[in-house]
């Protein structure tokens, strides 16, 4: 029970945060983000003494650590790869035309349309 009010507690925060940011907008836009990115601070750190925020920012951190791991490819490799995509997309794209132009030729003949 104790953690559904935190994060009540942290969305009210939040949605105050937001709402502030709309109705002083005579104010600079600087000191209105400041302000709400001080709430949404303040929110994220009440959300983080609950259990749902706990297990949220274990599976941010195990993320991280996985995306570590990505053996990322070289700029040859990529620029390698989106060549062949453009390649094949151009013989497709071709072959479509051509299946499209047979297609509308066979109709014209069997309807007799010029």
């Amino acid at each position: 029970m104790a953690d559904k009010i935190k994060l009540t507690i942290a969305f009210l925060v939040l949605m105050t945060g937001m709402v502030a940011f709309y109705l002083f907008a005579e104010y600079s836009a600087l000191m209105r983000t400041l302000g709400l990115l001080v709430l949404v601070g303040i929110s994220a750190a009440i959300a983080l003494q609950t259990e749902t925020g706990r297990e949220g920012w274990a599976f941010v951190v195990g993320a991280r650590a996985e995306a570590r791991k990505v053996v990322w490819p070289t700029r040859k490799e990529t620029t390698q790869t989106t060549l062949m995509v453009v390649v094949m997309v151009v013989i497709v794209g071709i072959l479509l035309w051509l299946l499209d132009m047979g297609l509308v030729w066979a109709v014209r003949l069997f309807t007799g349309a010029q």
